[in-house]
């Protein structure tokens, strides 16, 4: 009689291969997304020489691992995940460390960035040997239990991302070519971040003129859906205001100068720069528009 207890001799030769990624930007998205990845296996290399004791440490706790420049390249798939003014610094980065690499990683730009920043970022990559794809995150970090955010991709002739999707991200390729999930985020970012600010610009104003109590009361009455999500999304706007300047500002330069609306998010990317230093400052506007939200659950 075989005893069940000899192992196969050729699925102990299988080796499973495990996807080796990194991440560039360890922060609230980049970190979680790093937890999803390593939850289903992965390895999630990470750079973080100059960054803050708090984004280390919420690095290390995803599970991430410390790398130099160099060791970036041993990953299969970088991705870029940092506020829209350092997608450009990041992508000289891998284009520098990637140029003298035999087998260079391909590189995902994640980022809120205009489909002519995303141009202009490839053209960082030329002679590099690296494939660059166009990526665009919609959605909240990734939380247990939720399959998002969505993680649009365009260009991933190749299918690249699969990698990705097997690791437990929602992954949706658009057939369109690179920039066109940049000009998804574009058009997504300038409804729900403009809404925010549009919400914060009349609130703030409404508190200027004394007009606070009766908005708010109008509000919960003839517009309840919107006076539940401006109290919401404006006190989770305030740690992100500082990123959403930028974010403003590409959405400005997508809708390009014959638009007039590209002069609504030039004020709104002047909106939240405001917001920002109050964050980082007295936080008076804070206080005046967690005032007239707190009325909510009075009226």
């Amino acid at each position: 009689m075989v005893s069940s207890n000899i192992s196969n001799p050729v699925s102990s030769l299988i080796e499973v291969h495990m996807p080796n990624f990194a991440i560039i930007g360890s922060g609230a998205m980049g970190s979680a997304i790093a937890k999803r990845l390593i939850d289903h296996g992965a390895t999630v290399l990470t750079y973080l020489e100059g960054r803050s004791e708090q984004t280390i440490a919420r690095a290390k706790a995803a599970g991430m691992v410390p790398a130099g420049r160099q060791e970036l390249t041993k990953a299969e798939l970088i991705l870029s995940i940092v506020p829209p003014a350092e997608a450009i610094k990041v992508a000289d980065l891998v284009a520098d460390i990637s140029s003298a690499t035999q087998a260079p990683p391909f590189f995902i730009d994640l980022n809120a960035i205009a489909p002519k920043t995303m141009q202009a970022l490839v053209v960082r990559f030329e002679g590099s040997g690296v494939e660059v794809l166009d990526g665009a995150i919609i959605g909240g970090p990734p939380v247990p239990g939720k399959s998002g955010p969505t993680i649009y991709i365009s260009g991933d002739t190749a299918g690249r991302s699969r990698l990705l999707e097997d690791c437990g991200l929602r992954i949706r390729r658009l057939d369109g070519p690179l920039g066109a999930a940049s000009a998804l985020k574009m058009c997504y970012a300038g409804i729900n971040k403009g809404y925010v600010g549009l919400g914060t610009a009349m609130l703030l104003a409404a508190s200027r003129s004394g007009a606070a109590e009766s908005l708010k009361v109008e509000l919960s009455e003839s517009l309840p859906d919107v006076d539940r999500k401006l109290s919401r999304s404006i006190p989770d706007m305030y740690p992100k205001a500082y990123r959403w300047v930028a974010e403003m500002q590409e959405i400005a330069d997508f809708l390009g100068e014959d638009d007039p609306a590209a002069t609504i998010f030039r004020g709104m990317a002047d909106v939240f720069s405001r917001l920002a230093s109050d964050v980082e400052g007295d936080r008076v506007l804070v206080g005046q528009l967690d005032e007239i939200i707190a009325r909510r659950e009075k009226i």
